[in-house]
Protein backbone atom coordinates (compact mmCIF):
# COMPACT_ATOMS: atom_id res chain seq x y z
CA UNK A 1 0.00 0.00 0.00
CA UNK A 2 1.55 3.41 -1.06
CA UNK A 3 1.12 6.43 1.20
CA UNK A 4 1.83 9.98 0.40
CA UNK A 5 2.14 12.77 2.79
CA UNK A 6 1.27 16.46 2.39
CA UNK A 7 2.78 18.53 4.90
CA UNK A 8 0.58 21.41 4.79
CA UNK A 9 3.08 24.68 5.64
CA UNK A 10 1.21 27.79 3.36
CA UNK A 11 -1.25 29.34 5.53
CA UNK A 12 -1.15 33.37 5.80
CA UNK A 13 -1.76 33.14 9.26
CA UNK A 14 -4.16 36.09 9.60
CA UNK A 15 -5.16 35.26 12.97
CA UNK A 16 -1.65 35.43 14.29
CA UNK A 17 -0.36 37.87 12.72
CA UNK A 18 2.97 37.04 10.79
CA UNK A 19 4.29 33.62 9.76
CA UNK A 20 3.73 31.59 12.63
CA UNK A 21 6.04 28.60 11.72
CA UNK A 22 9.84 30.14 12.47
CA UNK A 23 8.53 30.32 16.14
CA UNK A 24 9.64 27.66 18.23
CA UNK A 25 8.45 25.82 21.22
CA UNK A 26 11.06 23.95 23.15
CA UNK A 27 13.63 25.23 21.33
CA UNK A 28 12.71 24.08 17.66
CA UNK A 29 10.38 25.89 15.31
CA UNK A 30 6.66 24.87 14.43
CA UNK A 31 8.03 24.22 11.07
CA UNK A 32 11.25 21.86 11.97
CA UNK A 33 8.83 20.07 14.40
CA UNK A 34 6.01 19.07 12.00
CA UNK A 35 9.08 17.82 9.78
CA UNK A 36 10.12 15.79 12.30
CA UNK A 37 7.01 14.67 13.21
CA UNK A 38 6.19 12.80 9.78
CA UNK A 39 7.18 9.08 9.57
CA UNK A 40 9.42 9.42 6.08
CA UNK A 41 10.12 5.32 6.46
CA UNK A 42 6.43 4.76 6.20
CA UNK A 43 5.05 7.28 3.53
CA UNK A 44 6.28 8.39 0.27
CA UNK A 45 6.18 10.52 -1.52
CA UNK A 46 6.15 13.43 0.96
CA UNK A 47 5.64 17.17 -0.02
CA UNK A 48 5.74 20.21 1.71
CA UNK A 49 2.66 22.63 0.48
CA UNK A 50 4.51 26.43 1.19
CA UNK A 51 4.79 30.13 0.46
CA UNK A 52 8.14 30.72 2.12
CA UNK A 53 11.10 30.38 0.80
CA UNK A 54 13.07 29.44 3.80
CA UNK A 55 10.02 26.43 4.06
CA UNK A 56 11.16 25.01 0.79
CA UNK A 57 15.04 24.59 1.93
CA UNK A 58 13.88 23.24 4.85
CA UNK A 59 11.77 20.69 3.04
CA UNK A 60 14.76 20.09 0.56
CA UNK A 61 17.06 19.45 3.94
CA UNK A 62 14.94 16.61 4.69
CA UNK A 63 14.27 15.46 1.22
CA UNK A 64 11.00 16.48 1.09
CA UNK A 65 9.52 17.78 -2.17
CA UNK A 66 8.25 21.32 -1.77
CA UNK A 67 5.63 22.50 -3.51
CA UNK A 68 5.09 26.15 -3.54
CA UNK A 69 1.86 27.62 -3.30
CA UNK A 70 1.64 31.32 -4.90
CA UNK A 71 -1.69 31.94 -3.86
CA UNK A 72 -2.37 31.21 0.07
CA UNK A 73 -4.89 33.66 -0.27
CA UNK A 74 -7.11 31.31 -2.34
CA UNK A 75 -7.68 29.43 1.32
CA UNK A 76 -6.84 25.87 2.87
CA UNK A 77 -8.27 23.96 -0.33
CA UNK A 78 -5.80 25.10 -2.67
CA UNK A 79 -2.78 24.10 -0.46
CA UNK A 80 -4.62 20.78 -0.43
CA UNK A 81 -5.19 20.36 -4.12
CA UNK A 82 -1.66 21.30 -4.85
CA UNK A 83 -0.66 18.79 -2.21
CA UNK A 84 -2.94 15.61 -3.23
CA UNK A 85 -1.97 16.30 -6.98
CA UNK A 86 1.65 15.03 -6.01
CA UNK A 87 0.49 12.29 -4.16
CA UNK A 88 -2.40 10.97 -6.33
CA UNK A 89 -0.61 8.14 -7.80
CA UNK A 90 -0.75 6.94 -4.22
CA UNK A 91 -3.30 4.54 -2.45
CA UNK A 92 -3.82 7.08 0.38
CA UNK A 93 -3.09 10.47 1.08
CA UNK A 94 -1.95 11.81 4.78
CA UNK A 95 -2.61 15.06 5.27
CA UNK A 96 -0.51 16.61 8.14
CA UNK A 97 -0.66 20.31 8.92
CA UNK A 98 2.44 22.34 10.16
CA UNK A 99 1.16 24.15 13.20
CA UNK A 100 0.60 21.34 15.79
CA UNK A 101 4.01 21.58 17.62
CA UNK A 102 3.09 19.11 20.42
CA UNK A 103 2.10 16.22 17.50
CA UNK A 104 4.87 13.33 18.03
CA UNK A 105 6.06 10.93 14.87
CA UNK A 106 4.95 8.11 17.03
CA UNK A 107 1.30 9.01 17.39
CA UNK A 108 1.78 9.50 13.40
CA UNK A 109 3.12 5.99 13.27
CA UNK A 110 0.28 4.95 15.09
CA UNK A 111 -2.20 6.94 12.54
CA UNK A 112 -0.57 4.51 9.33
CA UNK A 113 -1.29 1.21 11.39
CA UNK A 114 -4.44 2.03 12.35
CA UNK A 115 -5.45 2.74 8.76
CA UNK A 116 -3.49 -0.27 7.32
CA UNK A 117 -5.75 -2.42 9.24
CA UNK A 118 -9.12 -0.49 7.72
CA UNK A 119 -7.92 0.84 4.29
CA UNK A 120 -11.02 1.59 3.11
CA UNK A 121 -11.73 4.19 6.12
CA UNK A 122 -10.23 7.87 7.28
CA UNK A 123 -8.58 7.93 9.63
CA UNK A 124 -8.29 10.39 12.10
CA UNK A 125 -6.57 11.56 15.56
CA UNK A 126 -9.53 12.34 17.94
CA UNK A 127 -9.65 13.08 21.68
CA UNK A 128 -12.86 12.70 23.74
CA UNK A 129 -14.69 12.24 20.25
CA UNK A 130 -13.45 15.60 18.77
CA UNK A 131 -11.35 14.66 15.75
CA UNK A 132 -8.48 16.74 14.70
CA UNK A 133 -4.96 16.33 11.97
CA UNK A 134 -3.64 13.95 11.08
CA UNK A 135 -5.87 12.93 8.57
CA UNK A 136 -5.50 9.61 6.38
CA UNK A 137 -7.75 9.73 3.24
CA UNK A 138 -7.75 6.84 1.04
CA UNK A 139 -7.72 7.29 -3.06
CA UNK A 140 -11.87 7.33 -3.35
CA UNK A 141 -11.63 10.26 -1.66
CA UNK A 142 -9.78 12.07 -3.44
CA UNK A 143 -12.23 13.27 -6.02
CA UNK A 144 -14.00 14.96 -3.32
CA UNK A 145 -10.61 16.92 -1.48
CA UNK A 146 -9.90 17.63 -5.34
CA UNK A 147 -13.70 19.24 -5.67
CA UNK A 148 -13.28 22.06 -2.78
CA UNK A 149 -12.82 25.66 -2.66
CA UNK A 150 -12.29 28.07 -0.44
CA UNK A 151 -10.74 28.17 2.90
CA UNK A 152 -11.90 24.35 4.04
CA UNK A 153 -10.34 21.39 4.17
CA UNK A 154 -10.18 17.71 4.67
CA UNK A 155 -12.64 18.26 7.52
CA UNK A 156 -15.40 18.97 5.44
CA UNK A 157 -15.18 15.77 3.32
CA UNK A 158 -14.50 13.80 7.14
CA UNK A 159 -18.00 15.21 7.85
CA UNK A 160 -19.86 14.00 4.57
CA UNK A 161 -18.30 10.43 5.43
CA UNK A 162 -18.53 10.15 9.02
CA UNK A 163 -19.52 6.28 9.25
CA UNK A 164 -16.61 5.98 7.33
CA UNK A 165 -14.41 7.46 10.05
CA UNK A 166 -12.32 5.59 12.62
CA UNK A 167 -10.33 7.55 15.46
CA UNK A 168 -7.22 7.40 17.35
CA UNK A 169 -7.82 8.59 20.64
CA UNK A 170 -4.69 10.82 22.05
CA UNK A 171 -3.35 13.12 24.73
CA UNK A 172 -5.58 16.38 23.84
CA UNK A 173 -2.08 18.78 23.59
CA UNK A 174 -1.27 16.52 20.45
CA UNK A 175 -4.03 18.16 18.92
CA UNK A 176 -3.19 21.60 19.88
CA UNK A 177 -2.40 23.61 17.35
CA UNK A 178 -1.29 27.32 16.81
CA UNK A 179 -3.60 29.97 15.47
CA UNK A 180 -3.12 33.01 17.45
CA UNK A 181 -0.17 34.54 19.66
CA UNK A 182 -2.00 33.57 22.71
CA UNK A 183 -2.39 29.98 21.84
CA UNK A 184 1.47 30.11 21.03
CA UNK A 185 1.87 31.44 24.49
CA UNK A 186 -0.75 28.51 26.32
CA UNK A 187 1.59 25.73 24.77
CA UNK A 188 4.75 26.80 25.35
CA UNK A 189 3.50 26.60 29.30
Amino acid sequence: MKIGCVVMAAGNAARFGENKLHHTVEGKSLILRALEAVPSDQVSPIVVVTQYPEIVELAKEFSFTPIINAHPEWGQSHSLKLGLRAVEDCDAALFQVADQPLLRRETVEQLLNLYRHSPASIAALSHDGVKGNPCIFPARFFDELLALEGDCGGRAVRRNHEEDVIMLEVAKEELWDVDTQESLKQIKK
